[in-house]
């Protein structure tokens, strides 16, 4: 499956987190999903686009960023 990782640098309370994997739930494609508050990171699995994952964060608080996109990641 492949995997998408974020880094999320604002996301560092369990309020945060909640917030973030609350929006990334609902994003077509993603299959699983983990989040760190301590590293500020999501990992993200399934054949999600990498668009429709950064969308989720405009017009918000938090900024995302791709740190790692497996070769299969939908772009």
């Amino acid at each position: 499956m492949p995997e998408l990782r974020l880094s999320v640098g604002s996301m560092q309370c369990r309020h945060c987190v909640r917030e973030v994997t609350g929006w990334l739930r609902d994003v077509v494609g993603v299959e699983t999903l983990t989040a760190d508050a301590t590293t500020g990171t999501v990992v993200l699995g399934g054949t999600m686009s990498v668009a429709d994952v950064l969308a989720v964060f405009a017009g918000s608080d938090h900024t995302a960023q791709v740190a790692d996109a497996g070769p299969a990641t939908v772009t």
